[in-house]
């Protein structure tokens, strides 16, 4: 257990998702566990997702809120195909990923494509902008009301 979640989990030391963010901010970020990579006062903005998602959150201890139960909604057994872009100078690193899975719930395959934007002072990412493909949400928890 990290100081923030188990070692399993997909924000965990030992989770995909965390091998490839640690991956992608080396050298700029560092921490025990996703969580732990992020500033007291971070910002993220969810600029492509899913309806119902929040465009905004604000603080460490509300997005491991929003994350607490994601283990329960998806498992990531892997992530893959990560492409950097630092920008030193502007302490900004934006990756390109995938991540794979399945659904917990209805077991299809999760394959999600994300473009992560983050900007670290100090250490810690204080900003991150994401976009993401809200159909593959939808492909794998068959929501809303199925894609098939």
């Amino acid at each position: 257990m990290t100081k923030y979640t188990e070692e399993s989990s997909n924000f965990g030391a030992d989770g995909p998702f965390f091998h490839i963010i640690r991956e992608g901010l080396q050298g700029l970020a560092d921490g025990e566990d996703y969580f732990d990579l992020l500033a007291d006062d971070v910002v993220f903005e969810y600029v492509i997702s899913v309806p119902g998602y929040p465009k905004r959150v604000e603080g460490r201890q509300n997005i491991i809120d929003l994350y607490c139960d994601y283990d329960s909604f998806l498992t990531v057994s892997s992530a893959d195909n990560l492409h950097v872009y630092r920008d030193l100078t502007a302490s900004v690193a934006v990756l390109e990923y995938e991540v794979h899975g399945e659904s917990v719930q209805t077991g299809r395959p999760y394959d999600n494509r994300f473009v992560s934007i983050v900007t670290i002072r100090d250490g810690k990412v204080t900003r991150w902008r994401d976009y993401l493909d809200p159909v593959a949400v939808f492909d794998a928890t068959s929501w809303p009301g199925g894609l098939d």
